[in-house]
C-alpha cells in the first residue's frame, strides 16, 4: 500500500509510503488520499491530519513521472483531474490539516503542501517548482500557490524552476516553522497539542467560514461573517466554553 494511516487519539497521520520514488505520487496514492479526506466529515472524531512522507529524504517529489502521470493531466471521459479531485477534498476538509516536510517538497508535493492549513519544515527541506526543466508548467498547483506566495517570488519559483531552503520558504510563509532534522516530530507534536484542546466546534466552523470568504472582498466578508457570528453562540461547545470560563476550570468538548 502506497499510503499509511495511524490513529494517535484524536489525530490521523497520512504517510505517503514511496520512499524508493521520493515520495512521488501516483493514481492509487493520489485516490487514497482524497478517500481519506473525504471519510472525515463533522461528526468524525478525528480533529486534525498530518500529512508527511516516509523516510527523510522526501515530503513528496511531485507526480511519478515514470508511472501513470496523465492522472494529473485531462482525461478525455471526465471532467476533471485525479489530482484537482484530492486537491478539492483536501479543501472540503473539516479539521486542520498540517503538512510535516522533511527533503524535498517538490511539483505535485507542492500542492500538497499549499492544501495544508499549517506546515512545519526540516531545516533540511527544499521547495520547489521544476516543471519547467522537463518541459511542463504546475498548473494545478498555480492555482493554490499565487495566492500563498507573493507574486514576484512565485513568478521566479515557476519560470526558473529553481529549489529555496526551508529558510526562504518560511521567509515568504510557505511554512510556518522551521526547525533541526531531530525537532521535526516534536514540533509537529506541540503544534497539535495547541489545536486539540480547543473547540472542534469553533474550528469547523470558523475554517468553514475562512473558506467561504477567501476570494471575497471586504464588504462581502463582513456581510457574510455577520450572518455567521449568530451561530456559534448556539453551539453546546460556545456553552461549555463560556461556563468554564466563568467557573475558571478547562472545558470538556461535545464538538456540538
Amino acid at each position: 500500500m502506497s499510503l499509511l494511516r495511524e490513529i494517535d487519539g484524536n489525530v490521523l497521520r497520512l504517510i505517503i509510503d514511496r520512499p524508493e520514488k521520493r515520495n512521488a505520487i501516483d493514481e492509487p496514492t493520489m485516490r487514497a488520499l482524497t478517500r481519506e479526506f473525504a471519510a472525515i466529515d463533522h461528526a468524525s472524531p478525528i480533529r486534525a491530519v498530518v500529512l508527511t512522507g516516509s523516510g527523510d529524504k522526501a515530503f513528496c517529489s511531485g507526480a511519478d513521472l515514470g508511472g501513470e502521470a496523465a492522472s494529473f493531466g485531462p482525461q478525455h471521459h471526465r471532467p476533471t483531474t485525479v489530482y484537482a479531485d484530492l486537491l478539492r477534498a483536501a479543501a472540503r476538509l473539516p479539521v486542520p490539516l498540517i503538512a510535516r516536510v522533511q527533503g524535498w517538497c517538490l511539483a505535485g508535493g507542492m500542492g500538497l503542501l499549499a492544501m495544508s492549513d499549517m506546515a512545519v519544515a526540516s531545516h533540511t527541506a527544499r521547495f520547489g517548482l521544476p516543471e519547467v526543466k522537463v518541459g511542463l508548467f504546475p498548473m494545478q498547483v498555480a492555482a493554490l500557490l499565487q495566492s500563498l506566495i507573493p507574486r514576484r517570488r512565485f513568478a521566479e519559483m515557476c519560470f526558473t524552476g529553481e529549489p529555496i531552503s526551508a529558510d526562504e520558504a518560511l521567509a515568504i510563509d510557505l511554512v510556518n516553522y522551521v526547525v533541526e532534522p531531530e525537532e521535526l516530530d516534536a514540533k509537529v507534536d506541540w503544534l497539535l497539542a495547541r489545536l486539540v484542546d480547543k473547540s472542534p466546534t469553533a474550528i469547523r466552523l470558523g475554517k468553514h467560514a475562512l473558506r467561504a470568504i477567501a476570494d471575497m472582498s471586504v464588504e462581502q466578508a463582513l456581510a457574510h461573517m455577520e450572518g455567521q457570528v449568530a451561530l456559534i453562540p448556539l453551539t453546546q461547545d460556545a456553552a461549555e466554553g463560556l461556563a468554564a470560563f466563568r467557573e475558571k476550570r478547562a472545558p470538556v468538548w461535545t464538538g456540538k
